[in-house]
């Protein structure tokens, strides 16, 4: 079963994509990034929050909240078989390979977003909510970003593959990522999945906090030329969790390297004493600390990491107690 949508607003949310779209992004070189509270949604440090940026790969986390949101009402179910269309198999790696005329479970297509960034399982997505109309869905995920509150945020595609009207802001994607797990923390445990077997291969999650900062446990890498290298990352340690952003890095190790510093900092500034990457015997995985940046006040290198296979269950800790309990059983 497909979500259809009234032709009125179908008619407004393309005008507000078509309005909206008009903006072009900073390229990359220059970072912006944030950092916030989960729970009360306070910033905690920020750098070029509101500037606009191409967001890449973390479009399918809209792409991802659509597909929850269709769950939630009822529209589709994890077991659906979605058409692989000729558009969608044509789509630019990363990509499952999918031929024209085969099938892809939601689930599967899920799967694949949170771990590959499969773009061709983001357009079978995209396609089979948008009634066959990826570009439909791409209106449609705009007025979804307005409702939200993401107000310099427009979508053109599924994947994130580039378009020049294809934009966002760290501040923005903290909004989307803190309503990801707000709305459907039933579902949240998708992002922590670290592979998954998909025609007798284990793909594994690109995320490369997951097994090496302690209490991280979800969200989305992404990378364009144009768009640099972007994450969202959200992290829990004691009972503070955190949600950091981090947009038009110069390559993954400073991507990566720029997301633990923020991530200590804002937990420290929280009041909790952030816990030492994990270890593993053998295997070493080097992330430096650059001292003297806005968000770094320490140098050291930490060593001794490895990244670790494991699958996570359930919402994540804390959720259930505090949005979930709030949220009862309200489906939007």
């Amino acid at each position: 079963m497909r979500p259809f949508f009234s032709r009125t607003l179908f008619s407004c949310v393309v005008a507000l994509a078509a309005f909206s779209g008009t903006a072009r992004a900073q390229f990359a070189g220059h970072v912006s990034s944030l950092v916030i509270d989960a729970r009360t949604g306070a910033v905690l440090s920020e750098s070029d929050a509101d500037l606009q940026r191409y967001p890449a790969s973390l479009t399918k986390m809209m792409t991802l909240y659509m597909t929850f949101q269709a769950l939630e009402r009822g529209s589709i179910t994890l077991q659906d078989s979605m058409p692989v269309s000729i558009h969608a198999s044509m789509q630019a790696p990363s990509k499952l390979g999918m031929r024209p005329g085969t099938h892809l479970a939601v689930e599967q297509a899920i799967l694949a977003l949170v771990t590959k960034s499969a773009n061709d399982a983001a357009c079978v997505l995209g396609e089979y909510l948008g009634g066959g109309d990826e570009t439909r869905f791409a209106a449609l995920m705009t007025y979804q970003a307005r409702r939200l509150g993401m107000a310099h945020t427009t979508f053109r595609n599924a994947s994130g593959l580039p378009d020049p009207d294809q934009v966002t802001t760290a501040r923005d994607l903290s909004v989307l990522a803190r309503a990801l797990m707000r709305d459907f923390p039933q579902y949240y445990h998708y992002f922590g999945v670290r592979e998954f077997p998909f025609r007798r291969h284990m793909i594994p999650n690109h995320d490369p906090l997951l097994g090496v900062y302690q209490g991280a446990d979800g969200f989305k890498t992404g990378y364009t030329d144009l768009a640099g290298h972007n994450l969202v990352s959200s992290a829990q340690q004691g009972q503070v969790r955190l949600i950091g952003v981090v947009l038009g890095a110069s390559s993954n190790e400073s991507r990566n390297q720029t997301m633990i510093s923020l991530l200590d900092d804002g937990f420290s500034a929280s009041g909790q004493a952030p816990l030492p990457l994990l270890k593993q015997p053998g295997h070493y995985y080097a992330l430096a600390r650059h001292g003297g940046s806005r968000v770094a006040h320490r140098s050291h290198l930490r060593r001794g990491v490895v990244l670790v296979t494991y699958r996570s269950h359930g919402a994540p800790r804390g959720l259930h107690h505090s949005w979930a309990s709030r949220r009862g059983h309200h489906r939007s």
